[in-house]
């Protein structure tokens, strides 16, 4: 991807991170605003004297309008097309995460993801249908400050036994963890990867003093289930019912806002798995 497509989110998070700052010194929450440091430093600097726009980020809550118009964004999905087909629907399992060092207070760790498949973080209703994930940077993701790994050639083996443990997450067990080599993938920004839902990957810790900013998506044909039904998802591409497309970034925002407000305080269970200690 060029920096035309990625610029605008950067730009929409920078604009988002620079306001929250002016409240936050004007609170007395910290006590400078850190505007000349660059965009994959200065939220640690905020956050390491006070975190409250820390868990305001992922995409489903800020929902950005550059963010909504990158799920449908042509060059992007002329990839995803070729590996999904012509009718494209946009997953509701969709982040943009900002995964600080380690030892920033109550940020290193709920983007450290330990090894597991994005087959076994849906319900069982999309077993049978092909998913894709597409995982890009929007600033360089490093071996120091937690990029991916992933086993290649491992998905064939099918979905394999997870369970979720305690201050972890959804991991696959040890015992059907495949031998095959685990790759290091250090990435650029406007490199994308696009990965089986099976494969099997995870997201090391940042211990370097950036921070590591990054999206990742899951497109697929439409019609098929998400293993998310509590969730909107939406056509991004049609090419035989073209009218289908939701290009409508407030109807967007409507329709995560509603799904948000109707699952508040309601035992849904996102991940199957049982927990263990």
């Amino acid at each position: 991807l060029a920096d035309a497509d990625l610029d605008p989110i950067i730009a929409e998070y920078e604009e988002h991170i620079d306001r929250r700052a002016e409240e936050l010194l004007s609170e007395g929450k910290i006590s400078d605003r850190y505007a000349d440091e660059p965009f994959d430093h200065r939220l640690i600097s905020i956050c390491r004297e006070n975190n409250e726009i820390y868990k305001e980020l992922d995409i489903m809550h800020f929902r950005g309008r550059a963010s909504f118009e990158f799920l449908i964004n042509g060059n992007l999905l002329d990839m995803v097309e070729g590996l999904v087909g012509p009718e494209i629907t946009c997953s509701p399992i969709q982040h943009i995460r900002a995964k600080l060092p380690a030892d920033t207070p109550g940020g290193g760790d709920p983007h450290v993801a330990p090894w597991h498949q994005d087959a076994g973080v849906t319900w069982e209703e999309a077993d049978p249908h092909f998913i894709l994930t597409v995982w890009l940077p929007l600033a360089a993701a490093t071996p120091e400050n937690g990029c991916l790994q992933i086993i290649p050639r491992s998905h064939s083996a099918g979905l394999m036994q997870h369970h979720i443990k305690q201050g972890l997450g959804t991991v696959i067990i040890d015992e059907a963890m495949p031998q095959n080599e685990q790759l290091t993938l250090p990435m650029a920004k406007g490199d994308v990867l696009l990965m089986d839902k099976k494969t099997p990957h995870r997201s090391t810790p940042n211990n370097a003093d950036t921070v590591r900013w990054s999206m990742d998506l899951r497109y697929q044909q439409t019609g098929t289930p998400t293993g998310r039904p509590f969730h909107p998802a939406f056509v991004a591409r049609s090419r035989s019912h073209p009218e289908t497309e939701l290009k409508d970034y407030d109807e967007w925002c409507r329709q995560w806002a509603e799904a948000l407000e109707e699952v508040k305080g309601q035992a849904i269970k996102a991940h199957r798995w049982e927990v263990v200690k």
